[in-house]
């Protein structure tokens, strides 16, 4: 059993969130540009001056375009020639959404917290969002300080907690209340209720 919910970063990034990206293929890269802009093969040859043969014979990689081609082709697609060996910064993903009914996210327990991971279908997330049940009572049931790369949002549902950080004065919280913090400072929860509190936390991935 793992006593650190760091754990849970390394699972989340090692589901696709930090994938390496494909080299660039042009062909396929000229097809997406045309495409945004909602063209057929005949309308993006005629703006690039180009035949549609030619321009075809591009996207599928059945030719090398000279630079002259690919100077029409960036004009007509109304962008610079680097951009054609540029992708995306991000990916554009249109309609991404993952439900989590109540009580069934994946369940990861620790020493101090019992973590239900939410959105674990998700790929490529940005944000590792999960519900934890704060087992821990004082700070000595950790095995030193929680920290990791990121920043983090704690929302409190149930319960009291005091949150307990490396820079400040510990915090006492209650349902509603809502901490964001610097991940790499080291921290810890623990319930100072009768029950368990429950917490709502949502850790970035992003580098």
């Amino acid at each position: 059993m793992s006593k650190s919910p760091n754990s849970l970063i390394r699972i989340a990034r090692e589901t696709g969130a930090q994938d390496t990206p494909e080299p660039l293929d042009l062909g396929t890269r000229v097809r997406e540009l045309r495409k945004r802009q909602g063209w057929t093969l005949e309308t993006a040859a005629r703006q690039a001056g180009l035949a549609r043969s030619t321009l075809s014979k591009i996207e599928n990689g059945q030719m090398s375009p000279t630079y002259d081609a690919l100077k029409k082709l960036a004009e007509g697609l109304q962008i610079s020639v680097p951009q054609l060996f540029t992708a995306p910064q991000r990916e554009q993903i249109i309609g991404r959404m993952a439900v989590t009914k109540s009580g069934e996210g994946a369940a990861h327990a620790t020493v101090t917290y019992e973590h239900e991971l939410l959105a674990e279908t998700l790929s490529k997330k940005q944000m590792l969002p999960y519900r934890a049940r704060v087992r821990a009572r004082k700070f000595e049931e950790f095995d030193g300080w929680v920290r990791h790369d990121g920043e983090e949002f704690l929302y409190v549902l149930t319960g009291v907690i005091s949150l307990i950080t490396e820079f400040y004065e510990p915090v006492e919280m209650r349902r509603g209340d809502s901490a964001y913090y610097d991940a790499s400072m080291g921290h810890n929860v623990i319930s100072v209720s009768d029950e368990d509190a429950t917490i709502l936390w949502v850790t970035s991935l992003s580098d």
